[in-house]
């Protein structure tokens, strides 16, 4: 479909709270599948709806198993914690040491607008609570334990190399 302009911190969009998604709607599913393009193409493991400019309730995420889209995420059970890096398409360049719980559920409508519950651990527990997040307006900048520091790039890109299908 199309990659989409990513908006970053200091874009009052980020800040704002995200309205819910009532019915699937064609331009609905094409805004799915550009957050599905635009995190694919920015390498990031998730994107919220507001991260693209739109005020919806719509999350896509991908630590490795696939794409998973949650309409109207929910987090509805967590258990324990993991601390560690963080960083979000919407801060380029940055990260913080962030602490969130390491086992998540959240309940969700699938793309069907069925309602669907998935749990998570590590990465995926991290995601979802990242990611939904974003739908009420808040940064994991704001959580960052240490302050926000630059990411450096000596290594970055060297697995993704070749990978793009050119020749």
């Amino acid at each position: 479909m199309a990659i989409r302009e990513v908006r970053e911190i200091g874009d009052d969009i980020l800040t704002k709270q995200c309205k819910e998604v009532t019915k699937m709607t064609m331009r609905t599913q094409i805004l799915i599948e550009d957050m599905l393009d635009t995190m694919y193409e920015k390498f990031g493991v998730g994107l919220a709806a507001p991260q693209v400019g739109v005020l919806k309730k719509i999350v896509v995420i991908d630590v490795g198993d696939g794409p998973v889209v949650l309409i109207n995420p929910e987090v509805v059970e967590t258990s324990g914690e993991q601390t560690g890096e963080e960083g979000c398409l919407s801060v380029p360049g940055k990260y913080g040491i962030v602490t969130r719980p390491n086992h998540v559920k959240v309940r969700f409508l699938n793309e069907e607008m069925e309602e669907t519950e998935l749990e998570g651990e590590g990465l995926l527990a991290r995601a979802f609570c990242h990611e939904i997040d974003h739908l009420s307006g808040k940064l994991y900048v704001e959580l960052a334990e240490d302050g926000i520091h630059d990411v450096e790039y000596e290594d970055a890109g060297e697995e993704y190399a070749g990978d793009d299908g050119e020749e």
